[in-house]
């Protein structure tokens, strides 16, 4: 490894280490536990059931669906992905897989392809949010089974202060880079058009305190749902987080529909249903800069308006 990769590790890994002792302060050990799947039982029952299937109806190499989980960090995706995670006939590969991905990015697509060739599962579950912006391209990858992709979102004010809480200012320091033209092919600027680069700077995120900036984040990565025909497309599902935890019994069977899955209770055991305005963390709204506001209210109503139509489709579906 040459010094340059070194040192870069070596920070990297401070990074992850500061950013996990600041998210076991002030969200508990707990907490920390559950979000990184580090219970030893847990994983180790889960893998055990998973290679039981595998014995007993393992599926032929290349014919696993492909599904993607995308969206915004900490939007509510790892709660989903540990009730799928229980069903054995689906083959997890999170944002911590080595195999797939690399600092929480994915590796080229040949690799991408070549795990879900491989897979003897009926379901391989990717969680690629650092690529969200290229879930159309995902979905049209060669060489395996048409694919779906599950498109998550969550309160702006939760998700922000769950951001700003485990992540600092990293939302805003991204907004900054994109707005000066520094940012690179980092992710955080990929595929972002002309106008919103210019809704960016008319922001001024030099100005934007960390809250802001999440929620500015939180608007223009939401918006590629729209920018991208996503809300057209049958293969893509929207999911509200917040919804989900209030009627986990009917969202769990909306996607397992959306998914031709078998439902079982077991898929949402984890969740405690609550009532939507309790879905969250129960704070006041936080002071979001107001022009951002006013963005992310009517993104909200937006987003929530073509998940309801979907979820009037599925209906429909059902009672033909």
């Amino acid at each position: 490894m040459a010094a340059d990769d070194e040192v870069s590790t070596v920070a990297y890994t401070a990074r992850r280490i500061r950013r996990h002792l600041r998210w076991a302060r002030t969200e508990g050990i707990g907490r920390l536990i559950e979000e990184d799947r580090l219970d030893p039982v847990e994983r180790v029952r889960t893998a055990l059931a998973k290679r039981r299937w595998r014995r007993r109806a393992g599926r032929a190499p290349g014919s696993a669906m492909p599904v993607y989980l995308v969206g915004l960090q900490r939007s509510g995706t790892n709660m989903l992905v540990r009730g799928l995670d229980a069903a054995p006939e689906v083959e997890v590969r999170n944002e911590n897989d080595s195999t797939l991905f690399h600092r929480f990015q994915l590796r080229p697509d040949a690799v991408l392809t070549a795990t879900i060739q491989r897979s003897r599962h009926a379901y391989v579950l990717v969680k690629p949010l650092c690529e969200s912006h290229r879930v159309d391209e995902l979905l049209a990858l060669p060489g395996s089974t048409p694919g779906r992709a599950l498109w998550v979102y969550r309160d702006v004010d939760d998700r922000a202060r769950s951001e700003v809480a485990k992540f600092g200012d990293a939302n805003l320091r991204a907004l900054r880079a994109i707005a000066d033209g520094s940012i690179g092919r980092r992710w955080q600027g990929q595929r972002l058009d002309a106008d919103a680069v210019e809704l960016i700077r008319a922001h001024d995120p030099q100005r934007l305190d960390p809250h802001s900036g999440a929620a500015l984040f939180w608007y223009v990565r939401n918006s590629l749902v729209f920018q991208l025909g996503l809300d057209q497309r049958a293969d893509v599902l929207l999911c509200r987080y917040d919804t989900v935890v209030a009627e986990p019994a009917a969202q769990l069977r909306r996607l397992c529909a959306f998914l031709d899955f078998p439902y079982r209770p077991g898929l949402h055991a984890h969740i405690a249903p609550r009532q939507f305005h309790d879905a969250g963390t129960g704070h006041q709204p936080l002071p979001i800069d107001r022009r951002v506001r006013a963005l992310c209210d009517e993104l909200t109503d937006r987003l929530d308006r073509c998940a309801a139509d979907a979820r009037s489709e599925t209906k429909a579906a059902d009672r033909g």
